[in-house]
């Protein structure tokens, strides 16, 4: 309901700005994430120094976020979950959140199609020239709504063209095709064989002077934060090696625990690429001006257009 109402509402204002919605806007990002933290995590760094550019960003949930907590109903979860993400997009610097409210851990029971579907009628509303999204490729994620979302947003690349999504080009919102791609890891480094094939490359971005930005961001979810930071202190009780550090879970050690977390996974991504700290991606595009070269076995069969008479 949720997301019949903010589209409804988006598309009655673009029927209403329909000469300003037909023209691409190339300072604009869409960030698709899961739950409210994943592009935080995955991407949170980079996203501060596009912001810094000038970029508005927006960030297309896909989950409602109501299964991670410790001692709330998924209600109250939920709501926790929710308002922490806001908190923690408005410290990033993120413009808006738009909250899909599909229900977190079932997406893989929810039709493909009609996720792909809401996330390409977001995109074309908003013509983003950058699009960052959880990559369904890597090798091995426990967290499967990281591939459900990914594998659609992906499939938005070509949905926004041609003959899909007809009823929308009808009432004047035409597809956009997106130039720079994004692929993200939520929670771990990139692999050997994850990355940079065909014509993808492997794009790593210091986010040493973005890093503390970012984790202020990250500590702003406490819900998530705290159901972790008791996790490992019983994972830790379970294999008799006990931390004194997680004696107490309270705002001091979760936040302690969540902040180390970020700082080694960027510190460990840095490390591979020769800075302090960073972030890596699985690229597709070009940037504004630069056009990608085309393959020789297409040039050597090409032949000039012939000209208008």
């Amino acid at each position: 309901m949720g997301f019949l109402l903010n589209t409804c509402a988006r598309t009655l204002t673009a029927l209403f700005a329909l000469p300003a919605l037909a023209q691409p806007q190339p300072r604009t990002i869409v960030a698709i994430s899961a739950g409210g933290g994943d592009y935080l995590k995955g991407a949170g760094g980079t996203l501060v120094r596009f912001i810094d550019e000038g970029y508005k960003v927006y960030v297309i949930q896909t989950g409602n976020d109501e299964k991670y907590s410790i001692g709330l109903g998924p209600a109250e979860t939920r709501l926790a979950n929710n308002a922490d993400a806001e908190r923690a997009a408005k410290a990033l610097g993120v413009t808006e959140i738009v909250n899909l409210n599909n229900k977190t851990g079932e997406l893989s029971q929810l039709s493909s199609n009609e996720l792909r579907n809401q996330m390409s009628t977001l995109i074309r509303f908003f013509k983003p020239q950058k699009l960052f999204l959880p990559d369904p490729f890597i090798h091995y994620d426990p967290e499967w709504d990281q591939f459900w979302t990914g594998r659609a947003a992906e499939e938005t690349n070509y949905t926004n063209t041609g003959a899909f999504l007809a009823e929308l080009a009808r009432i004047g919102i035409k597809g956009h095709s997106v130039p720079e791609t994004y692929y993200y890891s939520t929670r771990r480094p990139y692999r050997p064989g994850e990355g940079g094939h065909n014509g993808a490359r492997l794009q790593a971005v210091d986010i040493s002077g973005t890093f503390q930005r970012k984790a202020e961001a990250c500590l702003q979810l406490r819900t998530t934060n705290r159901a972790y930071a008791e996790h490992v202190r019983q994972r830790l009780q379970l294999m008799n090696r006990p931390s004194a550090l997680l004696e107490k879970v309270d705002e001091a050690s979760v936040d302690a625990l969540a902040g180390e977390w970020l700082r080694e996974l960027a510190a460990t991504i840095g490390a591979k690429h020769g800075v302090s700290h960073g972030e890596e991606f699985n690229y597709h595009g070009s940037p504004p001006g630069q056009r990608q070269p085309l393959p020789p076995w297409i040039l050597e069969r090409a032949k000039p257009l012939p000209r208008k008479q």
